[in-house]
């Protein structure tokens, strides 16, 4: 008999929420996967032993190769730990208006989708109130796809639903955005369980990392991660942060000094591109913003 294939939806404690033929069951690694893997997430597909598909605790045999991994600095600084697996996308939310949005915000937790390979987007949310052209503005030469909606009125959810549609998505944002009442317009009662999920998470005082995944009606997942936007803590190093701003890609490599971080020194490539409205004056000072963060951590965290 083959091992069939569930996903892990989230950890707690030594046992782990597993989805198996869309029923949730609880499951613990065992034997060579227990041995080989330091920490199964939310996220990771796994093989059950057929054996114990009768039994009250499934037993996790294999966790299969992963497409993307979310990872963040353990507390000491020193090392990385893996919160959530085969991820396909991170939606950063912001509100058009009420309250105000902060496009730095916003360049920040793009920043940790790209430090993390996974691609990015932003949705705007509360449309009625305002409109999302400064953000539209903002964003408009790092190619990041943009949807406009408003959780009351519908406006853009369809689009934004099917975007979401046999995916792995992670939302995130500040406070107020509305994200669980967009939850809710993207599938009734969602938003209300991701709530509830989150309250629960975030025990502990900013080292807790629990992701959950909360499953689509219509396929899909959306990944709850506490902590997200506290960009210092995940892995990302300085020296790379230009790597993290998709509109300075045509610069990188051709600026004078291979050690140019793009602030004062000669012969840069990337202001060149500022200089010439290639890459936005505000996105640059998002960079310089956390280039100044990150400097300040200790760079021998590996």
């Amino acid at each position: 008999m083959s091992e069939p294939l569930g996903v892990i939806l989230s950890r707690e404690g030594g046992s782990y929420r597993i989805l198996l033929d869309g029923v949730e069951r609880i499951g613990i690694l065992r034997g060579k996967a227990k041995r080989e893997v330091l920490r199964a997430v939310a996220g990771d597909r796994v093989l059950i032993d057929p054996s114990t598909l009768q039994e009250d605790v499934l037993a996790i045999t294999t966790v299969t190769d992963r497409t993307s991994l979310l990872e963040r600095r353990v507390p000491d600084g020193r090392g990385t730990r893996p919160v959530a697996a085969n991820v396909d996308q991170v939606l950063v939310v912001t509100a058009a208006a009420d309250p105000t949005p902060i496009p730095q915000l916003v360049d920040r937790l793009l920043v940790v989708a790209a430090a993390n390979d996974i691609p990015g987007a932003v949705i705007v949310n509360k449309v009625d109130l305002a409109s999302a052209a400064p953000l539209q503005q903002h964003l408009a030469t790092s190619g990041y796809p943009v949807y406009e909606v408003s959780a009351s009125t519908g406006e853009g959810i369809d689009a934004l639903r099917a975007a979401l549609i046999g995916k792995v998505s992670v939302f995130t944002g500040p406070s107020g955005a509305g994200k669980s009442s967009l939850l809710n317009a993207i599938e009734p009662g969602l938003g209300l369980r991701v709530g509830a999920i989150s309250a629960k998470v975030r025990r502990g005082r900013h080292t807790t990392v629990t992701a959950t995944m909360i499953p689509l009606v219509e396929g899909g997942f959306v990944v709850d991660t506490p902590g997200f936007s506290e960009v210092g803590v995940w892995a990302i190093v300085h020296r790379e942060l230009d790597q993290c701003f998709p509109e300075f890609a045509p610069a990188i490599g051709e600026c004078k000094f291979g050690d140019c971080l793009h602030k004062t020194e000669p012969g840069c490539a990337v202001r060149a591109l500022v200089e010439k409205g290639q890459v936005g004056r505000e996105r640059y000072g998002s960079y310089l913003a956390i280039l100044a963060e990150l400097e300040g951590l200790p760079e021998e965290w590996e």
